[in-house]
């Protein structure tokens, strides 16, 4: 069921850094039969997240990952239900956050990272791919699979993992310009 935007979410992160990962999405989606789908454990596959700014656009909001112990974006599984993959980042957001009212900024990182064995799911990789939105809220919740939420400033990456550092950097840079 690949859904009709992820290619033109990876064309939008061609070059230089992304080079790599992306060549490995692509063998994902051209080579595996499900690469959406959350049992699809050899070698994984694409899940989605967000990095949603505050309306200030000065914080991010990062979520505490129940299973993980770690803050990290909203994110996870592609579903059935979602009509494309922002729609799948745009649910995670709402599920986790309570946020819905999101503006697309578009996808901003691709993210290739090992998912950990966890009680009948195998180790397996989630080929991840953010994207940015900014809410119009900033009165987020504490929602499914997370212990807590969090605004921190976009301009402290202090911290933070590198793979969230990197994307709330950029975000940082790109935004500065318009507060």
């Amino acid at each position: 069921m690949p859904l009709p935007d992820i290619e033109l979410a990876l064309s939008a992160l061609e070059g230089g850094f992304f080079d790599e990962p992306l060549a490995r999405v692509r063998h994902l989606l051209a080579h595996t039969s499900r690469p959406l789908d959350r049992l699809q454990y050899v070698p994984g596959h694409l899940t989605a997240s967000a990095f949603v700014v505050a309306p200030d656009l000065a914080h991010v909001l990062l979520v505490h990952h129940a299973k993980l112990g770690r803050w990290l974006q909203p994110g996870g599984h592609v579903e059935p239900g979602d009509g494309d993959h922002e729609g799948a980042a745009r649910r995670e957001v709402a599920e986790e956050c309570g946020l819905d009212d999101l503006r697309s900024l578009g996808p901003i990182d691709l993210d290739i990272h090992t998912f950990p064995a966890h009680h009948d799911v195998p180790e397996h990789l989630h080929f991840d791919l953010r994207w940015a939105f900014v809410s119009a809220r900033t009165d987020a919740i504490v929602g499914d699979g997370v212990s807590d939420v969090r605004w921190f400033r976009l301009d402290d990456t202090s911290g933070m993992e590198p793979s969230v550092a990197r994307p709330v950097s950029y975000l940082a840079g790109s935004l500065a310009a318009h507060r």
